[in-house]
């Protein structure tokens, strides 16, 4: 590996880090992109931004109640996204292995 480099220092950080915000992005476009498009559209990209975010959908739709519409899967499921990344970023921050924002203090 190499060393002193801050990625890949705290690969076990960044890239978990990465990927919960690529699917929170994704999920954004596809919910943006849904407002214009009908369910059903045939375009390769509407059909990539359903092929990623189905399942990030599905699971957010087996812990959320059944009164919250199809419509708003999208919002509460990048909430949930958030929650876990915070809750990551607390967690590695607590036993001392998330990487240090680069304050110091002035002493």
């Amino acid at each position: 590996m190499i060393s002193g480099n801050p990625f890949w220092d705290y690969w076990y950080f960044h890239i978990p880090n990465y990927i919960i915000a690529a699917l929170i992005y994704t999920l954004l476009g596809r919910m943006l992109l849904g407002l214009f498009v009908s369910p059903d559209w045939h375009n390769y990209i509407w059909r990539a931004f359903c092929r990623l975010t189905d399942p990030v959908l599905n699971a957010a739709g087996a812990i959320t109640p059944d009164f919250v519409t199809r419509g708003l899967l999208p919002l509460v499921a990048i909430f949930w996204l958030l929650v876990i990344r915070f809750v990551y970023w607390a967690v590695l921050g607590y036993y001392g292995l998330a990487p240090s924002l680069g304050l110091q203090s002035a002493s």
